[in-house]
């Protein structure tokens, strides 16, 4: 059996709000927020007692997610990763948008950090990055040309 689709991306965020508002300011459709808890979530993760607040967020095009989570039990292990792009494990993700320029300019009011420069690849992308919640790393793709 193969896969069938990715499903989303989960992120561990300290502030769900902000967070929510981070990736609706980059232009994701808030879909839902609920509590997770009890027997079936501390199977699933691994620890006991697990209480989280999660809320989903899709693209304007409804075929791709985030889950973000903020975990109220246990306490988180430790703050926000601000390791290097190139470091192993890093949670990246890449989103196409108009203008690469407008949309770091958008998010930086919502705590988003320019990682170094914003680049050009012949005539094909613009691209830069961004340090978003979580200390996720977002690739922002503006395609040019036709």
């Amino acid at each position: 059996m193969s896969v069938k689709r990715m499903d989303h991306a989960g992120i561990v965020v300290e502030d769900l709000q902000a967070a929510i508002a981070f990736f609706v300011e980059l232009g994701l459709e808030l879909e839902g927020e609920a509590t997770v808890e009890g027997e079936a979530a501390d199977k699933l993760i691994g620890v006991d007692g697990v209480r989280t607040d999660i809320a989903m967020l899709k693209t304007p095009d409804g075929h791709s997610r985030i889950e973000l989570s903020t975990f109220h039990l246990p306490s988180p292990t430790s703050g926000v990763t601000t390791e290097p792009v190139n470091t192993p494990g890093i949670p990246r993700l890449a989103f196409v948008v108009d203008s690469t320029d407008d949309t770091v300019e958008r998010l930086r009011p919502h705590g988003a950090e320019l990682v170094c420069e914003v680049v050009e690849f012949g005539d094909v992308y613009r691209y830069g990055y961004v340090r978003g919640p979580g200390g996720v790393i977002l690739g922002l793709v503006e395609e040019l040309g036709s």
